[in-house]
């Protein structure tokens, strides 16, 4: 059973005091699936961040990563000795593109340079949260979401294949490359300098260090 759980649920401030209600509905709610037979599947950020998070900067914010490591290490000593398989996030495309590039869900923001921090504090934030999960869950496989599409081009005239190419870049490989290849994809890249979503040079946001933790060895 794949379910979510709500980071507001356990720290209404986003960090700090755990709330014992809500770690303890997640209490139950992992006993009683295994009492019936069923293996709990948690993924722990669904998007729904808390609000005093979104006052600080959101996922703009570097900080709301290193906040996610302390959820997962939190929720994770709770239900480590039972639960087996750890989602870390789902489908960061939409928290970025979906909630900072076109706004058509929260935080509601419209802005392409942001949404591209977004997404790579999104997958840090996961690079991060991985040998945590482990640590305290050593059983435990540990995975991530990712809303992946088919792209083909129209016909075969070129900027046909273009246009697959760059609706790949952003939707696709913007995600699996630094998840499995430690590296943002090069075209993709200049098609963001191209509209201006990005200077030229080194992506801005990525410090040394970062995209090694992104890529960090994923189970599924």
């Amino acid at each position: 059973y794949r379910f979510s759980i709500a980071w507001p649920r356990v720290l209404p401030r986003g960090r700090g005091v755990p709330s014992s209600r809500g770690l303890d509905f997640y209490d139950r709610l992992v006993d009683a699936l295994l009492e019936a037979g069923i293996r709990p599947f948690p993924t722990l950020y669904h998007w729904d961040l808390p609000q005093a998070l979104q006052d600080a900067g959101g996922w703009a914010s570097r900080d709301t990563a290193r906040a996610f490591v302390e959820y997962a290490e939190l929720v994770s000593m709770r239900l480590g000795d039972r639960v087996r398989h750890w989602v870390t996030h789902n489908e960061p495309w939409c928290v970025a593109h979906l909630g900072h590039e076109v706004g058509e869900q929260a935080p509601g923001h419209r802005d392409p340079a942001e949404a591209l921090r977004v997404a790579h504090h999104v997958l840090l934030s996961h690079g991060w949260a991985v040998p945590v999960l482990r640590r305290n869950s050593p059983a435990a496989e540990v995975g991530i979401v990712l809303n992946l599409v088919p792209a083909t081009p129209a016909s075969p005239s070129d900027p046909d294949r273009d246009a697959t190419r760059a609706f790949d870049g952003f939707f696709n490989r913007w995600f699996l490359d630094p998840l499995s290849r430690g590296s943002y994809p090069e075209d993709a890249i200049a098609d963001r300098v191209a509209k201006g979503h990005l200077p030229q040079g080194p992506l801005p946001f990525v410090e040394p260090g970062d995209l090694a933790a992104v890529a960090t060895r994923l189970d599924f």
